[in-house]
């Protein structure tokens, strides 16, 4: 990357260790705090695998960025901070002011929206306490060309999707963003003094039949399943515009759907996953 060899660092950091945050935080003016644990499949120790550093990371996350003189951190929350939430009205598109009903998430085992919410209610009650200026992005599922060696939970929606699977993702989705418009709502927030509170991260309220719906019509060859056509209960569908209002306000133009799809499947294919 341009400048990379003296503007870039890198640095070993364990969210559980506010020094090692500290240590990499140092003479920043602004942090983008990302890191949260999302395990596929069973989890064994639901409090020390996802709860304890979603939560306390993010705390100590902030408590080190104020300490050392930053003056914003943006957060990454999610979708699972405002969904499931079951008893909204059918009739109102879920926005920034709808958060997770952890109730039933309990009742469910749905580990990771407890951790999420949990995690962005404590980052708001640290800004309320202290008046640390602190802003929240919350992204649907991340698609798009894969950067690390390995898969993500999203990409590995989509392989399953491909490969045939027929699980509906009830509980954990939303709609979709493109990587880069992900990264991009970050940056505008971080630099964007008019950026407050939350901010809904998706190209546009869906269910993840439109998706799969999608994902088949663009790739015939491989054997995607034909799902019902609600499978999120609840959930009204909404446009790019009625959905991501305040990102548009801030300037970010969202990646159409058909395109964050064959940027997802061609980087899949291109490293053999599918």
């Amino acid at each position: 990357m341009e400048g990379a060899k003296s503007r870039l660092h890198f640095f070993e950091m364990d969210l559980l260790d506010i020094d090692s945050i500290a240590a990499a935080i140092k003479g920043c003016s602004g942090v983008i705090h990302l890191a949260c644990p999302n395990i596929i499949g069973h989890v064994e120790d639901p409090e020390k695998q996802i709860l304890e550093p979603a939560i306390k990371g993010t705390v100590n996350v902030l408590k080190a960025a104020k300490e050392a003189g930053v003056e914003r951190v943006v957060a990454t929350s999610s979708i699972s901070s405002i969904m499931p939430s079951p008893n909204w009205p059918a009739d109102k598109i879920k926005a920034e002011e709808c958060w997770t009903d952890l109730e039933y998430c309990k009742q469910k085992g749905l580990y990771y929206p407890i951790a999420k919410t949990l995690a962005e209610k404590a980052g708001w009650e640290f800004a309320k306490e202290t008046g640390f200026d602190v802003v929240m992005i919350n992204p649907g599922t991340a698609l798009g060309p894969l950067l690390p060696p390995r898969i993500n939970s999203s990409m590995e929606m989509l392989v399953s999707v491909l490969k045939g699977g027929k699980e509906t993702y009830e509980d954990f989705f939303m709609g979709m963003a493109h990587f880069k418009d992900i990264a991009l709502a970050h940056i505008l927030a971080l630099e964007n003094k008019k950026a407050a509170g939350r901010h809904l991260c998706v190209e546009s309220i869906r269910h993840f039949s439109d998706l799969v719906d999608k994902v088949s019509e663009l790739y015939p060859e491989y054997d995607v399943v034909k799902l019902p056509k609600d499978t999120q209960p609840g959930l009204l569908r909404a446009s790019t515009k009625d959905a991501s209002t305040k990102l548009i306000d801030l300037g970010l133009e969202f990646t159409p759907v058909d395109q964050i799809i064959k940027d997802a499947v061609e980087s899949l294919k291109s490293k053999g996953y599918v």
